[in-house]
């Protein structure tokens, strides 16, 4: 169903890490002559991390959202302060039950969208409970 196992609080102050960044990008195609030197550090905070007071890591279980790049056992940086949009991919509680899907807001009302098609979309009945919790940000890919 691609629900979440235990949001993780990032603590302010936490530093993901700082890791080495290479000067030049890597050819995914052809490969071009590599450089033997570094540019310096990158810090991850300052590109995964908008608001550290809100944002949340979540590990997925389940295949639901394999069309969109997250895949069973990925984590999420989910950032409960952004405004949720037609398209974004949230994490939503209906009815009591954690889920990830692609938030779709239709003339006929909200759809919770696996971008899987062996799972079926989920058309959010009237009379239920929705709650978006967050929006995710960053998926962390397990290759």
């Amino acid at each position: 169903m691609g629900v979440i196992v235990g949001p993780r609080v990032i603590d302010a102050g936490f530093s993901l890490v700082s890791v080495l960044l290479a000067p030049v990008a890597v050819a995914a195609g052809y490969p071009s002559p590599a450089q033997d030197y570094f540019d310096g550090r990158i810090d991850l905070n300052e590109h995964l991390i908008k608001d550290v007071t809100s944002t949340f890591v979540v590990r997925v279980t389940g295949q639901s959202m394999e069309g969109a790049g997250i895949s069973d056992g990925d984590e999420l940086i989910v950032n409960r302060a952004l405004e949720p949009k037609d398209g974004s991919v949230v994490v939503a509680v209906l009815d009591g039950e954690l889920t990830i899907k692609r938030l779709r807001v239709t003339s006929d009302g909200v759809v919770l969208q696996a971008d899987n098609p062996k799972y079926p979309d989920i058309r959010v009945p009237a009379l239920s409970e929705l709650t978006i919790w967050g929006v995710a940000t960053t998926c962390l890919h397990h290759i």
